[in-house]
């Protein structure tokens, strides 16, 4: 590529004899030259290329005649002139300094590459050429470069033009304005430097910003150009790391036919997006901001770039007010401004481009004066640029005028670095432009309180300052510095803000761009099918799932102990429950376990005054007092049943309520055997009562109580019941239940009473017609007959019960059970005794006097 870049120079600047037909060992230039618009000589000529005018003159071609020179048109910019003057202003002051280059001046030479790309190679060709077109030497073009540097360009697009055709002749350039990323790549720019910051750092900057006020949904528009395609490319990329989505993507460039610029207009104004990110050039942005006026759009918040958001000749549209953006820090240049309005009728009648700015400044005519006419009335000689008020004369907000500024010192830093030693400086040293280009690398100084260096991409450590559009009690619009952005400081901390935003409606509260609008917290995003991730639906958490933030992507599940609250914003713990000594439940069961203990006792007390009464002899008095005391174990073990689970309550509960249950059972049997043995020792020649005597009744109950107490023991010893967190049942509570740890354990205990229960049954069945007055077998038929009901009944149910109910059944079954037995068995005898003690005696129960009681 540097080859045929090369080629094509020496080839257009430097026609061989050979090509041309002239003599061997000339050199004819071939086309007009392009005279520089300034220029002073110097012993060191520095070149500058500016974008004095917008737009090049076009013809078009019949490649039937030779093509006219190249040729500017449009009026002359007056911020760009003020740009051309600030590099005047650098090189006077560097030759009137005693300390930077003492002895040595410096000249330079000036071209307008009215903002195109064609202009600006023509004077690259040119600078690389060496042409002394200032002599009118055009007839031989076999020099060397008369520059040793190159302060250009405005734009980006004619700046990587210029810098290909510098590049590979080693002559460094030092660009005021243009910020394209791509530039920073040294192997396609090797000699190219700037004083203003790249763009990546801005696009980085504005994503960052535009983040931070919640956009989500913007508008984004950029010239068609390197400047607007890379810094645009660059926001983008930068702008989708930080989950911005872009409605639209538009691009156009001052060049393009308008019905380009009208169409890019009606896109903005259908659009949804309420903020827009503009990266366009200053002549862009006006022709764009001017299609819009004629039909307004809705109001809209403007994100700019530093061309044109800090562009005084800007600011009279309406349309941006309240716009913000990244511009270049303000400056102040000592006695620039006093150089700016010194130029006098005089000194602008010595150039051509003086002489049209003088013009279109004033609108009379200079040159009427002498001798031509242009249509403006002549220019009177009172004319006096202090009572302009235009971009050239405003110096309040000097920008990228600095940036002019640096650039030619830190070009003057490295001649000096070249030609001086010890302060002491050789005008006649041949300074090679790779040798600017070499000290180049290394230049760090401060002017002005403004550092001034390089890295190795030849980029300068990256400020900006954050513009507000803000308008004022004048009336007018005002550029307010209202943040800094400084990427030299730690992540994270670069940007800052020290004002107030006053946005596009005049307040302070941030306007809302955003495609839907926030998910609260309790919802999840889901994106609408074929729209950007930005454009989304808010569905509810599902169940057992939170979001605790805005805009959450996904819902998660509580952990297993805790359950959402309503808004499914914030995992509560889930209740404990457990059949609780203060509830409703819990007080009744209790009032009727007490009850039942207070009427097993009370029965007791009864038949113990009457322990020598008829009744309760004749019935085993011995193991009516044990099945008593065995029912009032009952009633009470039930309320081990009540309050939270505990390690010893849920051990206590379960083999206490078996064993007591056997007790109880195992009197009752005991009762129906003395019932069946007594009958069979009423018949001749029986002697069975002797094998069950009371003895062997206590060692019955004993016996059977044994086994349970045995079959609790290994219960307990290999698989205890335990607290247990039963979350499984309920998804929005604890169930606190004690596990049995194992289930054929607690199934062997009420297997077992079972057993007993159902053989209880059977032989009280077979009992029940025996002749007494008072057959104690028919009443245990009917208590057994209870138990059984309700045992079978507990089993589906217990099964079934949720929660804290499951201990409900168990205690209604213990109770149900207990109260059966004792009004079974023991109410009819309470009974007699208390109400009937006429019946309360031996013949009556032997059947020898009729009965009335039954």
């Amino acid at each position: 590529m540097n080859a045929l870049l090369m080629f094509t120079v020496l080839c257009i600047g430097r026609l061989c004899p050979a090509m041309c037909g002239a003599n061997l060992g000339t050199c004819i230039l071939q086309g007009d030259p392009q005279p520089p618009a300034l220029f002073k000589e110097g012993d060191f000529i520095i070149g500058g290329v500016f974008s004095i005018h917008d737009y090049l003159r076009t013809e078009k071609h019949t490649y039937t005649r030779q093509p006219q020179p190249l040729e500017c048109s449009g009026s002359v910019g007056f911020r760009e002139m003020r740009f051309v003057r600030a590099f005047e202003f650098a090189i006077e002051e560097i030759n009137n300094s005693s300390d930077l280059l003492p002895g040595v001046t410096l000249g330079y030479h000036i071209y307008d590459s009215c903002a195109s790309v064609p202009m600006a190679i023509k004077v690259a060709f040119q600078l690389v050429n060496g042409l002394d077109l200032i002599f009118n030497d055009t007839d031989s073009c076999a020099k060397s470069a008369a520059v040793t540097a190159v302060v250009a360009e405005s734009g980006s697009t004619p700046s990587i033009s210029i810098s290909r055709l510098l590049g590979p002749f080693g002559i460094p350039q030092v660009s005021h304005y243009a910020t394209c990323a791509c530039l920073s790549d040294k192997r396609q720019y090797p000699t190219f430097f700037r004083t203003i910051p790249s763009d990546h750092h801005q696009a980085s900057a504005l994503a960052r910003m535009v983040k931070h006020f919640g956009w989500t949904w913007i508008g984004a528009v950029r010239s068609d150009s390197d400047y607007g395609n890379n810094g645009m490319a660059s926001f983008l990329k930068a702008a989708e790391e930080e989950g911005i989505c872009v409605e639209y993507s538009e691009a156009y460039y001052r060049t393009q036919p308008h019905s380009k610029l009208k169409r890019v207009a009606d896109v903005i104004r259908r659009s949804t997006a309420r903020v827009i990110v503009a990266f366009l050039a200053s002549g862009d942005m006006r022709l764009l901001l001017e299609e819009l006026s004629q039909h307004p759009p809705p109001t809209m918040q403007w994100i700019g770039s530093e061309a044109w958001v800090t562009d005084p000749e800007m600011l009279r549209f309406n349309l941006c007010i309240g716009a913000v953006g990244f511009g270049i820090p303000r400056s102040v240049i000592p006695g620039f401004r006093n150089f700016l309005l010194g130029l006098s009728q005089e000194q602008a009648l010595k150039f051509p481009l003086l002489t049209e700015f003088w013009e279109s400044s004033f609108s009379c005519s200079l040159k009427r004066q002498m001798g031509s006419s242009t249509g403006m009335p002549a220019c009177d000689g009172t004319k006096d640029l202090h009572t302009l008020q235009n971009p050239y004369t405003d110096t309040s907000q000097l920008r990228i005028t600095n940036m002019v500024y640096k650039a030619t010192y830190a070009i003057a830093h490295a001649l000096h670095g070249i030609v001086c030693k010890e302060n002491h400086c050789d005008k006649n040293i041949i300074a090679e432009p790779q040798q600017v280009f070499d000290q180049l690398k290394r230049v760090n100084f401060t002017k002005n309180n403004y550092p001034v260096s390089f890295d190795t991409n030849g980029d300068p450590v990256a400020t900006y300052e954050l513009v507000n559009w803000q308008l004022q009690g004048n009336g007018l619009i005002d550029f307010v510095t209202v943040g800094q952005y400084d990427a030299s400081q730690p992540k994270g901390q670069e940007f800052s803000l020290i004002k107030a935003i006053i946005w596009n409606d005049g307040q302070e509260m941030v306007p809302l761009s955003v495609c839907s609008k926030s998910c609260p917290p309790g919802t999840r995003k889901a994106v609408q099918k074929g729209k950007p991730v930005c454009c989304y639906d808010c569905i509810n958490c599902a169940e057992g799932e939170i979001s605790n933030e805005t805009d959450s992507v996904d819902c998660y599940p509580c952990p297993p102990e805790s359950w959402p609250n309503k808004e499914n914003d914030k995992c509560l713990p889930k209740p404990v429950e457990f059949l609780s000594w203060d509830e409703i439940l819990g007080v009744i069961l209790t009032v009727f376990s007490i009850a039942g203990a207070l009427v097993a006792l009370s029965i007791a007390l009864v038949f113990y005054k009457n322990r020598a009464s008829p009744i309760v002899r004749a019935n085993n008095s011995e193991l009516s007092f044990l099945l008593l005391f065995s029912l009032t174990l009952c009633f009470l073990c039930s309320l081990t049943f009540i309050g939270r689970p505990t390690e010893w309550s849920c051990m206590l509960r379960h083999t206490a309520f078996g064993i007591i249950f056997v007790l109880c059972i195992s009197c009752v049997l005991g009762k129906t055997l003395v019932v069946l043995m007594a009958f069979r020792a009423t018949l001749p020649g029986s002697n069975v009562m002797k094998w069950f005597g009371p003895p062997q009744q206590r060692l019955s109950v004993f016996g059977f109580t044994l086994v349970q107490v045995l079959i609790c023991v290994l219960w307990l010893t290999l698989s205890p019941p335990f607290p247990y967190n039963n979350m499984q049942h309920y998804k929005e509570k604890i169930i606190l239940e004690c596990n049995l740890g194992s289930a054929i354990g607690f199934w062997a205990v009420l297997g077992y009473i079972g057993l007993l229960a159902f053989l209880c049954f059977i032989l009280a069945f077979l009992a029940r017609k025996l002749p007494d007055n008072f057959n104690e077998a028919k009443f245990i038929t009917f208590s057994m007959l209870i138990f059984c009901a309700v045992w079978i009944t507990f089993v589906p149910a217990y099964v079934s019960s949720p929660g804290k109910f499951t201990v409900a059944v168990e205690i209604f079954a213990i109770l149900a059970s207990s109260f059966g037995l004792i009004l079974c068995i023991f109410a009819p005898k309470c009974f007699i005794i208390v109400f009937r003690p006429e019946q309360n005696t031996k013949k009556h129960l032997m059947g020898k006097v009729p009965s009335k009681a039954l």
